[in-house]
């Protein structure tokens, strides 16, 4: 690892530099919580990287930058397949479908390569969820626009888009929620997710069908 590309004062590179580098510590923050099993501190990383606590803090002026950091290349893949399938001239369904089986296999691969760093991951996303939060919102925005789509499609009639959504996401929690996948993981497949979608396009809409009936419930 080197420890030369880091100048002593921060406010003698530009705003791009100063990014590549918190990336930089970030990627090597992850490596060694992936070597340990541990998370890992401002102090913990500069003693890896064998340079003064002090040029660390100077990129990280709160620990909870570097948490920050991490959560921000942890997130990365996964906004990646996002922003690919929105740019995409896929067909609502197929669409809706890509869009949350990507970032599935994406997570189940993660979880398959290193389960132990996986859950590690899921636990500080639980510590540390504000740092998470921005992400997550942006997956509800995307969906939302799927969900517009649709709706411009014939699909999903009547609904109102953010209640849509959470219905939606209701549906497919375990398919994007990491601690399901690292739960029940073996029950999930991109066929199930399939039927889900097509149920969500060929059923979903703001007509009462009759479930919640008009009567209380009584025992049989």
């Amino acid at each position: 690892m080197g420890t030369n590309t880091l100048p002593m004062e921060p406010g003698q590179v530009g705003e791009k530099d100063i990014d590549q580098q918190r990336r930089r510590f970030a990627l090597e923050a992850m490596q060694l919580l992936e070597r340990t099993g541990e998370e890992v501190t401002r102090a913990r990383l500069a003693a890896e990287l064998k340079m003064a606590r002090a040029r660390v803090e100077a990129i990280f002026p709160e620990e909870g930058d570097l948490f920050e950091a991490i959560t921000a290349e942890w997130f990365a893949p996964k906004i990646a397949v996002m922003d690919a399938v929105m740019g995409s001239n896929l067909p609502p369904r197929r669409k809706m479908y890509e869009f949350f089986a990507r970032r599935f296999t994406l997570l189940r691969k993660n979880f398959q390569d290193d389960p132990a760093t996986f859950r590690l991951y899921v636990e500080m996303g639980e510590r540390y969820f504000e740092y998470a939060q921005s992400y997550i919102d942006l997956g509800d925005h995307y969906l939302c626009e799927l969900i517009a789509e649709a709706q411009a499609d014939g699909h999903l009639a009547g609904m109102d888009v953010d209640y849509a959504r959470s219905v939606i996401n209701q549906m497919v929690l375990s398919y994007i929620q990491p601690y399901l996948i690292a739960m029940i993981g073996d029950r999930l497949s991109e066929d199930k997710l399939a039927h889900i979608v097509d149920a969500i396009f060929d059923g979903l809409d703001a007509k009462d069908g009759g479930a919640r009936g008009t009567g209380k419930l009584h025992a049989a």
